[in-house]
């Protein structure tokens, strides 16, 4: 995945996980993670081989971002940084690993779904 595209997506995510803290409501939440999806793979930014409809009518129904950053061009450490908030290559053991590796992130630590799962709870 692009580095601008992972970027984008945590950027998304943390919007996301702010509005929600500050919502009266409980939100609905829509989460798009992928790799190796780059700006010019999706049909609303002109790609013409390969067709992203569902995709494309979210970005005419919303806001289409045209720029970002990611901490990563590798899997693991983007979804790191994406799940904690912490710079990856700042902790050992965050470069790209196995499907079979050790956990990397400590049960009870703080991460994005953490914060918005005790949201929820609270307002139900």
């Amino acid at each position: 995945m692009k580095q601008a595209t992972k970027h984008l997506l945590a950027v998304i995510a943390f919007h996301l996980a702010g509005m929600l803290v500050m919502a009266q409501q409980k939100p609905n939440i829509i989460f798009i993670l992928t790799d190796d999806l780059g700006y010019g793979d999706l049909s609303c930014y002109g790609a013409t081989k390969l067709h992203t409809p569902h995709i494309d009518q979210l970005a005419r129904q919303g806001i289409r971002f045209t720029n970002g950053h990611t901490t990563s061009a590798t899997c693991t450490p983007s979804r790191y940084g994406l799940m904690t908030g912490q710079y990856p290559w700042r902790k050992n053991g965050t470069g790209v690993l196995p499907g079979d590796a050790a956990l990397i992130i400590a049960p009870g630590t703080t991460t994005l779904p953490s914060l918005l799962k005790k949201r929820v709870t609270k307002q139900a």
